[in-house]
């Protein structure tokens, strides 16, 4: 029996996904399939770790030590053969504030940002919070599959952009971009001197036939001009722990980052965050490998559900993540009537598909990193919700 077939009752533990969600959503008894959290354990290896480090018992000031930075280099050339330096990593509370940093480090307010819609949706908010402005170049989706249109990609970059924010893979759609994809993103962002920011967040968690490839490691010209976001939060669910760690080999775009944090009053990461981060990469990898076969298993099942109950949903086959975005546009509904059908009728919580920007009209985002059981109650709902 898998060790992901184990059901956790997530409640009165401040989960988001179990417990904010009435709050969010505003209905009662609502299953959640939303935020993009796991419904797993991490590796035992975290936990005991963790475990250890709390019998020691003193919590003082903690820094990164070298053997963490060690434990990431070695991880990423195992998994995406990327050989990075130790020294080219920094380390953040999350990628979300970790963006956010580079675009206050990097663009004036007014500055042009680039990206992709549909795409996650804090990219909206840290550029506009931050008092820059919105370039979109949203991707084509062809064949049920998105692809990134150049032309348009390259019109964007002609506006000024200063900084392009590259989902990859790709959250909510699931593509995994290609050696070619990536080159030319590369080619045209060096023509126009245009700073790639990347979230790598959901690199570790892509399906058999595929392969994460990260943008940085195309070669030493591009590397200059990347900065790149990665974090064991989705790999092993540690989203909690508040550790992620961004990896920039151009030594002066690595001082200027480091400045801005400091300005930020952020010098280190929590102690328990450090001892998990090392912990999941050093020794997780076959809990890693498990998962994947176990997340197959799920999307598989749900892609079949779907098919024989609710054929007018459309699933956009995921490449990686353990995200699916579905596309309901053939029910014929209203983005506030798919609402209304899904809490009311059958009190599932999904992602909407607006929140991802234009593009994202008439879809809704699902999480399936769950229990079987889990999945099929929730699969059950969404067939009641449109029956």
């Amino acid at each position: 029996m898998s060790i992901f077939n184990e059901r956790i009752d997530r409640r009165n533990t401040s989960s988001v996904k179990w417990e904010a969600t009435k709050h969010l959503f505003g209905e009662e008894d609502l299953w959640p399939m939303w935020v993009a959290d796991m419904d797993f354990k991490p590796p035992q290896a975290v936990i005991t770790a963790i475990k250890e480090r709390v019998e020691h018992g003193i919590f003082g000031y903690t820094f990164v030590p070298p053997s963490t930075s060690q434990a990431i280099a070695e991880w990423l050339l195992k998994r995406h053969q990327w050989s990075i330096e130790p020294n080219w990593l920094l380390y953040c509370g999350g990628v979300v504030q970790a963006i956010s940093t580079a675009i206050q480090t990097f663009t004036e307010e007014g500055d042009h940002v680039l990206l992709q819609s549909p795409v996650y949706t804090p990219f909206f908010d840290m550029i506009e919070k931050n008092n820059r402005k919105i370039i979109n170049a949203p991707l084509i989706l062809d064949e049920d599959k998105y692809r990134i249109d150049f032309t348009a990609f390259e019109n964007a970059l002609k506006q000024g952009c200063k900084l392009f924010l590259l989902c990859s893979p790709h959250n909510p759609g699931g593509r995994v971009w290609i050696k070619e994809e990536l080159e030319k993103i590369a080619e045209l962002c060096l023509k126009y001197n245009c700073l790639i920011l990347s979230d790598e967040i959901h690199s570790d968690l892509v399906y058999k036939k595929h392969k994460h490839i990260p943008i940085a490691s195309l070669n030493e010209e591009i590397a200059e001009k990347v900065i790149t976001f990665i974090a064991p939060s989705k790999t092993f669910n540690l989203a909690g722990l508040h550790a992620s760690a961004v990896v920039i080999k151009n030594e002066t775009l690595r001082t200027q980052f480091q400045e801005t944090m400091r300005r930020q009053g952020s010098f280190s990461l929590n102690t328990f965050g450090i001892t998990g981060m090392e912990a999941a990469y050093r020794e997780g990898e076959a809990w890693l490998e498990d998962l994947l076969d176990y997340l197959q298993k799920n999307k598989d099942f749900a892609i079949s559900y779907l098919k024989e109950h609710l054929p007018e949903i459309t699933c956009i086959d995921s490449e990686g993540t353990y995200l699916l975005w579905l596309d309901c546009r053939k029910l014929g509904l209203s983005d506030k009537e798919l609402r209304q059908r899904l809490l009311q009728k059958g009190k599932l919580a999904l992602e909407p598909g607006p929140k991802y920007g234009p593009g994202g009209e008439g879809f809704v985002r699902m999480n399936i990193a769950c229990p079987m059981d889990d999945l099929i109650e929730g699969l059950k709902r969404l067939k009641k919700a449109f029956e």
